[in-house]
């Protein structure tokens, strides 16, 4: 889950439980003012039935005439007037309503209770002969239809909150986000290409101006140290193969003399060898080293697969003549476009040689297939022989420089071939698979790009 979307769905959870937060209570204190206001008018009844009687007087009339014209008739109103006995205790209830409410008004004077929409308001009076209690109940049905009202509203607004919310979630997280954007879209623009390139300095001193400068500055030294690597390759290139150049002809030309002892004929020999192999192995070096570090597509061009694949062939066979190549053709794909790829013709010939090279040597010039075919946008090329396999807890490895399996001290190698490949193979965005079997024999898969 991206950064943003983990943003917003925060910001959304946090402003989703304030709105609960503030319709509920909203709802609470509307919904009290509500019932507060309606106890009070039920009050306002006892106060007037008790005066007008129990505590009859010259006003008595006039109450009942304000009673009467200027009061609203609530819905489903009832007077109940109970005379206590002449202890002040109650005899029986006039209506069945909980102890509570009665003790309540024993013992304040007065008490309050409602029962879902049924209101009631009662008070203890003291009359001129006797004790009374005054109790007026009526059914509030306008102010729940008022609350029933504003239940839809919240609930409207709740929801269009919830979208504006989100939205504004959206924009939040996008603003947020927005330098992050920016300093990706600079960093994948950032390839051994152009190291030299920064990134805009962001104004201020948050978290993204640090984070830009610690970048910046991480650019610094791995372009210092590209080029350090760089100037070494270049400087090995020339240096080392100059004096190798010149020890193998000088061993040479000794040998082109007829003078030699054999003794000393067999130490030349042996050195014009090891000259060779040494010559071999800078070039490996030298060939692993540019292809690891230098992204540049030099050379690129359309290649189709299986004609690199007849040329690596004929190479293979020059250099190991007693080894028997067999190319299986009958998974090809109709379309010839889906053999076609882009990249380096003589890198790409390179790594495949690498691999058919090992197959011939480590199986000992037995059979080797290689079976060529497109599958999901990929050019898939499967070189199969039945050697000596590769251990499998050692199969992790072998692509690491110098490398080379427990398995293989009877065979000449130095462990760069297979990290080579790798790094051409991953310079055409492809990838490398391998099946192996000790003493069963080993599968290398290369997976290309087709050509789009």
């Amino acid at each position: 889950m991206k950064i943003q979307t983990k943003i917003t769905l925060l910001f959304f959870l946090i402003s989703t439980t304030g709105l609960i937060l503030l319709n509920a209570s909203i709802f609470y204190f509307i919904s009290d003012f509500n019932f507060e206001d309606f106890f009070e008018r039920l009050e306002a009844r006892v106060n007037l039935s008790s005066q007008i009687n129990i505590l009859s007087d010259e006003n008595s009339a006039a109450y009942q005439e304000v009673r009467s014209r200027y009061l609203e008739k609530l819905s489903e109103e009832k007077d109940y007037i109970v005379k206590l006995d002449t202890s002040g205790r109650l005899e029986q209830k006039p209506i069945d309503l909980p102890d509570t409410f009665y003790q309540a008004i024993f013992k304040y004077g007065k008490s309050r209770y409602n029962e879902g929409n049924k209101f009631y308001a009662g008070s203890f009076v003291n009359g001129s002969d006797a004790k009374y209690l005054v109790i007026v109940s009526a059914s509030n049905p306008y102010g729940f239809k008022e609350l029933e009202e504003l239940r839809k509203v919240l609930f409207i607004c709740f929801i269009v909150s919830l979208v504006l919310t989100f939205l504004a979630g959206r924009v939040f997280s996008s603003y947020t986000i927005k330098p992050v954007r920016l300093i990706i879209k600079s960093v994948k623009n950032v390839s051994a290409n152009n190291l030299h390139s920064r990134l805009p300095e962001a104004e201020g001193k948050d978290e993204i101006s640090e984070l830009v400068f610690t970048f910046n500055n991480m650019l610094t030294r791995l372009e210092t140290a590209f080029e350090t690597q760089n100037n070494f390759v270049s400087n090995a290139s020339h240096e080392l193969r100059t004096p190798l150049a010149i020890i193998t002809s000088e061993t040479e030309l000794v040998l082109s003399g007829h003078n030699l002892n054999p003794e000393l004929e067999g130490s030349v020999r042996t050195i014009l060898k090891e000259a060779e192999k040494l010559n071999n192995i800078l070039a490996s070096l030298l060939g692993l080293a540019q292809s690891g570090f230098d992204g540049k597509k030099q050379d690129w061009e359309k290649i189709r697969v299986d004609e690199l694949i007849w040329t690596v062939i004929d190479s293979v066979r020059k250099i190991e003549p007693e080894c028997r190549i067999d190319l299986d053709m009958n998974s090809l794909p109709e379309n010839e476009s889906q053999l076609c790829t882009e990249g380096n013709a003589n890198l790409l010939h390179l790594a495949v040689s690498n691999i058919v090279l090992n197959a011939c040597k480590y199986s000992n010039n037995k059979p080797v297939t290689i079976r060529l075919s497109s599958e999901n946008d990929r050019i898939i090329i499967a070189v199969t022989d039945k050697g000596i396999g590769i251990p499998e807890s050692e199969q992790q490895h072998i692509f690491e420089p110098f490398f080379r399996a427990s398995n293989t001290n009877d065979f000449e190698g130095y462990g760069i071939g297979l990290p080579l490949t790798l790094n051409i193979v991953r310079i055409h965005k492809g990838s490398i698979g391998i099946r192996s079997e000790e003493e069963v024999g080993t599968e290398m898969m290369l997976l290309l790009p087709i050509i789009q």
